[in-house]
């Protein structure tokens, strides 16, 4: 293992022609609350979280309006800004929490638009370099909702549009309506059901963004059960939860992994995984 990781290890991928990031991001969801629910419990080590992974190469940070609700949007805004140069956050609308452990789907245009504009104004930022609809809503077209998004960024205030819980059919009845630049799906080593999905964003050149990449933890047990993961960790003498980003990493060049922690040490571990070169 490398003693000295660093999220540029993994290489790059560029979202949309014109944003290149490290291919090993940060998901930001657990830096609230139990339950993604209101504030952590130690707001200094969340904030604390946050520039580590800025230290370690990491310039892809995800989240939604939905984590806290509002409360991660607002961390990342009161602890990296002035955001540095090439540092890219992401952030999603449509779903909304009426309580602890609660989400529901909101796919209007109306809310998306809603959602969208405050998202600008607690991130700090004029126009949010990827903006993607968190989940389809049967109540509204997805033609309508992703619609809605593309005229926000014809009015400037979203630079590219993902898309997240899509299906190949539904990423094909929105392509001619917006470019979507990315796609955030669960995926990992047990759970591949998007593999349809992964092979249509490398064919067209999009990002792949996978979430729960190491299955809300279970992969991080020695005894998870996989004997791939086994080999693979030991092989390369690392965690299981490190050989599972390393086989994502190594799955598909349009993978964009997000591993998220509230903890520095377990940060770290991750960021080792994107120095490993597997077979």
């Amino acid at each position: 293992m490398n003693h000295t990781p660093n999220a540029g290890q993994a290489g790059t991928i560029t979202l949309g022609g014109d944003l290149t990031v490290n291919r090993l991001g940060f998901g930001a969801m657990r830096l609230t609350g139990p339950g993604i629910w209101g504030e952590p419990k130690d707001p200094q080590g969340a904030r604390r979280v946050l520039q580590r992974a800025l230290e370690l190469g990491i310039n892809f940070i995800d989240t939604a309006d939905s984590y806290g609700p509002e409360v991660n949007e607002r961390q990342i805004a009161e602890t990296l800004h002035p955001y540095p140069r090439g540092l890219v956050i992401a952030t999603k609308g449509g779903l909304t929490r009426p309580g602890r452990d609660q989400w529901e789907r909101s796919g209007s245009p109306a809310h998306l638009r809603q959602a969208c504009e405050a998202s600008l104004k607690r991130l700090r930022v004029e126009r949010i370099d990827l903006y993607q609809f968190h989940a389809p809503d049967a109540r509204f077209r997805i033609e309508d909702s992703v619609g809605e998004l593309a005229k926000l960024q014809q009015e400037g205030k979203i630079r590219h549009i993902g898309v997240s819980n899509f299906s190949v059919a539904e990423l094909e009845r929105v392509a001619s309506i917006a470019k979507i630049v990315s796609v955030q799906n669960r995926y990992n080593i047990t759970s591949r059901r998007s593999d349809d999905v992964v092979a249509y964003c490398e064919h067209r050149k999009m990002a792949f963004i996978p979430y729960a990449p190491l299955a809300a933890g279970e992969h991080a047990a020695p005894d998870s059960g996989s004997r791939e993961l086994e080999r693979i960790a030991k092989q390369h003498s690392m965690t299981t939860a490190q050989a599972a980003l390393a086989w994502l990493l190594a799955r598909s060049p349009a993978m964009l992994p997000i591993p998220g922690t509230s903890s520095v040490a377990h940060l770290e571990e991750n960021v080792a995984a994107a120095g490993v070169g597997i077979q």
